[in-house]
């Protein structure tokens, strides 16, 4: 499993020190989901090796404009493994992009119908259940987080759409074990099982692209190998 962060200068914590936690959570990997706009200065190899978890750069496409976001996931999707779009008001652009790995915090500032739901599933872009607000906001706010997240949950299991789990930690101190998050799950109706295999598709997209960025893909079900049998790589 897998939990996507946020890293200094976009979070409050460093790469080493979430990547520490989410070892000691018993995660086995990190996304660095940081935006375009507050990249983490790390070295992923070091950290990995010290730590035992695997970590991953990613990025958080944030724009207003659908061109913008469209020029920078073209230029993003050849160098990192995940490719992210912030959810709102980019929803409906985000599901029509096979391009796109998952739509973040979808219902964030946004929201989802079945026609995006749909969409989602048709171009294989993950919805993501971010339980951030759930977990740090109160009142109001957290009861309007949780109806989000269960809107959501029924739109998934209708269209069958691709989704991911995170608590989008931004500090060492946000990240939750896996079966605390699992407890949470339930309160909007998903079991332990849904939740934690919305961790394991952080893991699943990761090493899909990672193959793919490899050059052994040449398309899909189509791959380089040296004779004998062994996949050649870059």
């Amino acid at each position: 499993m897998y939990e996507a962060v946020h890293a200094h200068p976009d979070g409050r914590a460093t790469v080493a020190r979430l990547a520490k936690r989410a070892a000691a959570c018993g995660y086995e990997g990190v996304v660095v989901r940081n935006h375009g706009d507050a990249q983490a200065d790390y070295d992923a190899d070091r950290i990995a090796e010290s730590y035992g978890v695997d970590v991953v750069p990613g990025i958080e496409i944030r724009a207003t404009e659908a061109s913008r976001a469209s020029g920078l996931i073209g230029n993003y999707r050849s160098k990192r493994p995940v490719v992210c779009v912030h959810g709102g008001e980019l929803n409906r652009f985000a599901v029509e992009q096979p391009q796109v790995d998952v739509l973040a915090h979808p219902m964030d500032g946004g929201d989802v119908n079945h026609v995006l739901a749909r969409t989602a599933a048709e171009n294989g872009v993950h919805l993501e259940f971010n339980f951030a607000r759930v977990l740090r906001a109160d009142g109001g706010e957290r009861v309007q987080a949780i109806q989000g997240l269960r809107k959501l949950r029924e739109l998934v299991e209708h269209y069958d759409t691709p989704y991911v789990v995170s608590a989008d930690a931004d500090s060492h101190l946000a990240v939750r074990a896996s079966r605390e998050l699992c407890a949470l799950g339930e309160v909007i109706g998903f079991e332990g099982e849904a939740v934690e295999a919305g961790l394991r598709a952080w893991g699943d997209i990761v090493e899909r692209n990672r193959e793919r960025l490899s050059g052994t893909v040449i398309e899909p079900g189509v791959r380089i190998e040296r004779p004998g049998g062994e996949r050649s790589r870059k």
